[in-house]
């Protein structure tokens, strides 16, 4: 398998406003802006076919990209990404550039290894993922392409919590920006299965409802004639 190329390439764009991007998006282009790092705003556009291919890998999504735009390249990375609703397309993407400086704030994927030989579910339990990312903040060159969570050593009735994941030097959590209490929130559990019990309603006739019954029938009797 060949290597992910980080990497995208883009035009300036001139033309603002929703009808020239409805337009771009008729040639199979992705209308895009890129921003920050204390420089200009500058509207892009990129080939939509060549979008969907880097955003088939999950590792660009956390990832610092090599942006392209008219020979020259900037390091950015994704910050927003629009889809339509009822087609798989790109609507537009937003890009942030980044600084060697700067901290970032990225979400960044889990990755859970040792499912198989869990304790737990060697005790009867299932396993549940209660979260699949989360939000860390570093240098861009501390940028984890994922976290990675053991889990082979979680016991039933047991969970992991953001506090007892294993970050990389120079990452941490947003979620601890406040402190940890209130916010270590769970990340993997394992538990007993939950049986659901078919409830079998049996449909009795009751002696109520037996008597209610005879009560509203009524017999109709025949009138002696006068004569």
């Amino acid at each position: 398998m060949s290597a992910i190329k980080f990497e995208l390439e883009a035009e300036v764009r001139h033309d603002m406003g929703k009808g020239a991007s409805r337009r771009l998006r008729r040639t199979n282009k992705v209308p895009a802006v890129v921003y920050g790092a204390g420089e200009d705003v500058v509207l892009l556009s990129l080939d939509h076919n060549k979008v969907v291919i880097a955003l088939s890998h999950e590792a660009t999504y956390s990832h610092i990209l090599n942006l392209k735009v008219d020979k020259k390249s900037e390091k950015v990375i994704l910050k927003a990404i629009q889809r339509d609703p009822a087609k798989p397309r790109i609507q537009h993407i937003d890009f942030l550039r980044v600084r060697a400086d700067q901290k970032l704030h990225m979400h960044v994927p889990l990755h859970f290894v040792g499912d198989e030989e869990a304790l737990g579910l060697k005790e009867g339990g299932v396993i549940s993922h209660i979260i699949a990312d989360v939000e860390v903040s570093c240098l861009p060159a501390d940028l984890p392409e994922f976290i990675e969570v053991d889990t082979s050593n979680l016991k039933l009735n047991e969970t992991l919590h953001l506090s007892d994941l294993k970050l990389p030097k120079g990452v941490e959590l947003v979620a601890f920006s406040h402190g940890v209490e209130d916010h270590d929130a769970p990340v993997v559990s394992i538990h007993k299965p939950r049986i659901i019990e078919e409830e079998v309603v049996v449909e009795a006739e009751s002696t109520e409802g037996a008597e209610a019954s005879a009560e509203g029938e009524t017999t109709e009797e025949t009138q002696p004639s006068d004569k």
